[in-house]
């Protein structure tokens, strides 16, 4: 499916088919949805600002925390409501990523949201805070791997 030698896990590839098979406004009807199925956040989180990441680039306050277990990154991302696009992007990047090594994280292609089709429906500056949260998640798993 990529050509560039970058890895799509199979649950990340079902989400760009998903994406791929709709068109102009169906695309976005379906970033909301995702926006909706952004898990919340576990108790110990609540103190976002203490216990998360900030994703700077991004116009949205994006927190963003993972964890190592069982060998899998687990990310957790906080997004506001007000700002379902993004939450939407957030919902993706979770499952997508869910279950993966970190370095099966770190062979994600970071424009693999052109494959969905994205880059036609949201403005320039949405795909960059986009590409600033994985790359976030990216760092998080190099992290991860350097504490082995």
């Amino acid at each position: 499916m990529d050509h560039s030698g970058n890895h799509i896990p199979p649950s990340l590839g079902e989400i760009i088919e998903d994406f791929q098979w709709s068109e102009g406004r169906e695309k976005l009807e379906l970033l909301l949805q995702y926006a909706e199925e952004l898990p919340p956040l576990p108790e110990r989180f609540k103190d976002k600002a203490k216990a998360m990441e900030p994703v700077e680039e991004c116009m949205t306050p994006v927190f963003l925390q993972s964890e190592l277990q069982d060998g899998k990154v687990v990310f957790f991302i906080d997004v506001p409501p007000s700002s379902p696009t993004v939450r939407g992007f957030a919902s993706i990047l979770v499952k997508g990523l869910e279950g993966l090594s970190p370095e099966e994280v770190l062979k994600v292609p970071v424009d693999f949201f052109e494959q969905m089709g994205l880059d036609k429906v949201l403005t320039h500056q949405r795909l960059n805070g986009m590409s600033a949260i994985l790359a976030h998640m990216k760092a998080q798993s190099t992290r991860h791997l350097e504490r082995g």
